[in-house]
């Protein structure tokens, strides 16, 4: 027996529990995808920048950006309130030693992951800037945070997961992942780094289903379409996406947590969101409100 799984044992705390990691759980995707999972009978591990509410601010360089509501705190209560634990960790994806430092905490209090959810991403600049405004430096500093520390989470999870006989890891990839802007940026479309940063990150659940399907490791690209986020609410217009509706973040939530829950789906797949809450029932119809 490992001593992450020794010292879980001996403790006898939350035995038998289910243990899902959610990155950028603070506020949008990430934090409703922890709350969907622990109203499914996880505890949740929430990851993020943000502690405490009034922290959090909009570092993606727009004129104009402000604060954003929501924070671990938040929605570590909001996790509690459904009966489960929380474990609120501060974690920045340009910060790998925070990362190392998060599953380490997880698997020394809690002795297992059973489940990993990729959703935090890169909020910087880059994300909506043109070719002509768009520096290597940017395109670098996107591929490490939305490539490189997925990935490095995944190693770290993996060992355990493959210890306890499976695990499911959910990857929240994008549209602009497989697909070319319908205009520019800032007049319906998105930036060439951040398009490059979710083209890569978008290759890694199939592999983890090739290599480690038969070890019981289920792996899935989640595609939440168009989502309004926290973020995405006071940022919409500016950013030259007009009045468009979206989903909220409970759509692609509760997609995860039928993923995580035995979905019958085929290993490696890539889920379009909001085709499958509405098609599966997994959610009431937001479109007509």
């Amino acid at each position: 027996m490992s001593e992450h799984r020794r010292k879980a044992s001996e403790s006898g705390d939350g035995a038998g529990r289910s243990v899902a990691l959610v990155t950028g759980a603070s506020r949008g995707i990430g934090k409703a995808t922890a709350i969907a999972l622990a109203r499914a009978g996880f505890d949740v591990a929430i990851g993020a920048r943000t502690v405490r509410e009034g922290e959090g601010l909009d570092d993606s360089g727009r004129a104009g950006a402000g604060s954003l509501p929501g924070s671990l705190e938040t929605t570590a209560a909001a996790v509690e309130a459904d009966g489960r634990r929380a474990l609120p960790i501060t974690m920045d994806l340009l910060d790998r030693p925070s990362l190392e430092a998060a599953v380490g905490r997880v698997l020394a209090e809690w002795g297992r992951v059973d489940v990993l959810v990729n959703n935090a991403v890169h909020t910087g600049p880059g994300s909506m800037s043109r070719f002509d405004d768009t520096t290597v430096e940017m395109v670098e500093t996107k591929l490490v945070a939305n490539v490189i520390s997925p990935l490095v989470l995944i190693k770290l999870v993996l060992p355990a997961m493959l210890e306890q006989g499976g695990g499911t890891i959910v990857d929240v990839t994008s549209h602009v992942a497989t697909n070319d802007p319908p205009a520019p940026a800032g007049e319906g479309g998105w930036g060439l780094a951040y398009a490059m940063s979710k083209g890569a990150f978008h290759r890694l659940a199939g592999f983890l289903a090739v290599e480690y399907g038969h070890r019981g490791i289920r792996a899935f690209n989640l595609d939440p379409g168009f989502v309004v986020t926290e973020r995405m609410e006071t940022a919409q217009a500016a950013i030259g996406l007009g009045d468009y509706r979206g989903a909220p973040p409970s759509v692609p939530a509760a997609v995860v947590a039928w993923l995580c829950t035995g979905a019958d789906i085929a290993n490696g797949s890539t889920v379009l969101a909001q085709r499958e809450a509405l098609h599966g029932g997994l959610h009431p119809d937001w479109r007509e409100r």
